[in-house]
């Protein structure tokens, strides 16, 4: 009985997780807008993330489509919260601090800063460290990235 039992729930859970279809939030919008040029400058690690998550609104050479130029500037600062009675750290704080400019024909239309942080816990093991460091990034840089894009469309509705 247990038996039929699990193989009807898994069999239940392959459907039911097959049937999702995840889409990215902006990825399949059509917008009224496209980014003609992004211009990064500084943290080469937070450009590549913001890059990666702008380049689906890329311009496409359609001339109906405003065209908006971006310029980025980020930086990322990691410090020491705590420390334990031997001055070993116990907590990191890492903040992320990006600078952006949208212009539409050399007219500037936003100048924005965007700061996030977090607070996470030191590990004896430094590739998990490591490793849980960039994990915290990408999700900050992420977050940035959509403010970014929020902020284009905010532009684009007005």
């Amino acid at each position: 009985m247990n038996k039929i039992l699990l193989n009807t729930l898994i069999l239940f859970l392959i459907i039911g997780l097959s049937g999702c279809s995840y889409k990215p939030i902006f990825v399949e919008k059509n917008y009224g807008f496209e980014i003609e040029k992004i211009i990064f400058d500084g943290e080469r690690d937070i450009n590549r993330i913001i890059e990666s998550k702008l380049k689906f609104i890329k311009s496409s050479g359609n001339k109906e489509k405003k065209k908006y130029t971006i310029e980025i500037v980020s930086s990322k600062n990691k410090k020491i919260v705590s420390k334990d009675s031997k001055g070993d750290p116990l907590k990191f704080e890492i903040n992320i601090l990006v600078n952006y400019k949208i212009k539409d024909n050399d007219n500037l239309l936003l100048r924005n800063k965007i700061i996030k942080k977090n607070v996470y816990n030191n590990d004896s093991d430094k590739f998990k460290l490591e490793q849980t460091e960039d994990i915290i990034l990408e999700n900050l840089v992420e977050n940035a990235s959509d403010s970014i894009i929020a902020s284009i469309i905010s532009i684009d509705d007005n």
